[in-house]
């Protein structure tokens, strides 16, 4: 019996250490928390995509060209899904949602279920295009991770330099184009595309 109480009692290191967790629970927790953050890509996108719910990162479309960039025409050219180059110019006469993503931008994981929901409302509609430009230095990254998370957004690749009043590098980038091809949204960052408010604003451009 004196054994056994004897084998039962914590070492003094375990006690020590339990002692410890308890005083820095929370440094703990905050240190674990970035940790996280900066290794897991998912981890950062599910972060990312609790604080979209909150509505603060709704994007707005500017209801007039002066609002927006001054109406900026926008023109480059693309690879298109056959691998033939084309120019945005070519588009004209519909409304265009641009992204530049890529597979390792959490940001960007972040905000595509909100882009796949956008897509799926208006992807027959004629006088609507979805171009999603991904920006991977590998493609097979960009298609292998659309396959794996079963998204079923165009995939695109840019061909040629791009304005920096449209793109600078960084991810996310969107845009929405007008009729006449110029800018009524510029957006950095990630942002809920699906709100019910931006897709009004969206079906609103439509009917221009």
């Amino acid at each position: 019996m004196k054994n056994q109480d004897t084998n039962s009692k914590p070492f003094p290191n375990e006690k020590k250490l339990w002692i410890y967790i308890k005083k820095n629970a929370f440094t703990i927790f905050i240190v674990t928390f970035m940790l996280a953050m900066v290794l897991s890509p998912d981890f950062k996108a599910f972060t990312i995509r609790q604080l979209m719910v909150t509505g603060l990162f709704n994007p707005k479309i500017e209801q007039s060209q002066s609002d927006a960039a001054q109406g900026v025409p926008v023109e480059f050219d693309y690879f298109d899904e056959r691998g033939v180059a084309r120019n945005t110019a070519s588009l004209k006469g519909k409304v265009v949602f641009i992204n530049f993503w890529a597979s390792w931008c959490a940001p960007c994981r972040a905000e595509f279920p909100s882009i796949q929901g956008l897509y799926d409302e208006f992807k027959d509609h004629p006088n609507v295009v979805f171009l999603l430009l991904n920006e991977d230095s590998d493609p097979s990254l960009g298609t292998n991770y659309l396959d794996k998370q079963h998204f079923t957004l165009p995939f695109y690749r840019v061909a040629g330099p791009v304005p920096s009043e449209v793109y600078q590098g960084v991810l996310p980038t969107t845009l929405v184009l007008d009729k006449e091809g110029k800018m009524r949204l510029h957006h950095t960052g990630f942002a809920n595309y699906s709100a019910q408010k931006f897709r009004s604003q969206f079906q609103a451009l439509i009917t221009q």
